[in-house]
């Protein structure tokens, strides 16, 4: 395989940081060119430098890099867009399979910082072109951006892994409030019936109370949401769920983040699997834990980017209703 892929004027090269080095490979090996080589080193006090190893000039870089903790997964890429622009590439696109600090997008409470915002400063600052990203926390975020955002949809995988199943009295749930337009639109896709699990919270991290608003008896419920962190939302609604007669629960969760004991709570929990993107790696493997692939979304999206496409076609759950 070649390192650079060629339209028109212009060739482009794509590029990963430590964080997203495996999902990058797929890319490109569906995409059919190399990984292009990056040397990101540490120093002993913990400063990171990056230079490309290639030539970059004049060419599309796409660098791929999620922002999930540790910070030095968003240094990298800030470092990595910085490297290029200097480097003179034509454009620098930040593909982000997940966004970190997305959850920080508001100011909820006296005296908070809008981590959301701040980073969306930062890549721009730093030189880049546009973002690739998918499922933001908020899809507000993209307005933080005075550049161009791609904002992917994991269920243009999800559906077809769910088609699949062939549930026979299939029924969606909200793990909260804040997700209910995201099942709304995929509960209008199979044109089948959605629930609620309205939760309170006493703070970050801690649930003090949560109810179930719709009914699931006899039903097999998937909880869709963006990201699962500690897990003990998760958790705690698919067991609501069961409680109140459901048939079967499993949950689709676009960023596997997956802190603390979360992977002890999945385990535990009463869901038949967890189903999630590669967009952050597994810390470990899980018989209740199960991968889809995101690489082929991501390589068709930055394909249609550097070629001027439109990507409207990707978003399948919006083009394609059940009648």
């Amino acid at each position: 395989m070649q390192n650079t892929i060629q339209s028109g004027y212009h060739e482009a090269q794509i590029f990963s940081g430590h964080a997203s080095e495996e999902l990058a490979k797929e890319i490109c090996g569906i995409y059919g060119c190399d990984l292009g080589k990056v040397n990101i080193q540490k120093f002993k006090d913990g400063e990171i430098s990056t230079n490309y190893i290639e030539s970059v000039r004049g060419d599309y870089v796409f660098c791929i890099q999620s922002t999930y903790s540790p910070t030095d997964n968003l240094m990298e890429l800030l470092l990595m867009i910085d490297a290029a622009k200097r480097a003179s590439a034509y454009k620098v696109v930040a593909v982000i399979p997940y966004y970190g600090y997305a959850r920080q997008d508001r100011k909820d409470r006296p005296r908070v910082a809008i981590g959301s915002k701040l980073i969306a400063n930062m890549l721009t600052a730093a030189g880049a072109d546009r973002i690739i990203t998918m499922d933001l926390h908020a899809p507000q975020i993209q307005g933080y951006f005075d550049i161009p955002v791609d904002h992917l949809d994991s269920h243009a995988v999800f559906i077809p892994y769910i088609e699949k199943l062939q549930l026979k009295n299939l029924t969606f749930a909200a793990p909260d409030v804040g997700s209910t337009k995201r099942i709304r639109e995929i509960s209008s896709y199979f044109n089948v019936d959605m629930v609620i699990c309205d939760k309170s919270r006493k703070r970050a991290n801690e649930i003090a109370s949560m109810t179930l608003i719709g009914e699931v008896d006899d039903r097999d419920v998937v909880i869709i949401d963006d990201m699962c962190d500690t897990g003990g939302t998760l958790a705690k609604c698919a067991e609501l769920i069961k409680e109140k007669g459901a048939r079967s629960v499993r949950a689709m969760i676009t960023h596997p983040v997956l802190s603390g004991n979360a992977y002890e709570i999945i385990e535990n929990s009463v869901l038949e699997e967890l189903v999630v993107c590669n967009t952050i790696p597994l810390k470990k493997d899980s018989s209740r834990i199960k991968v889809i692939s995101v690489a082929r979304l991501f390589a068709t999206t930055i394909k249609h980017a550097f070629e001027n496409k439109s990507i409207t076609g990707l978003f399948i759950h919006s083009n394609l209703k059940k009648e």
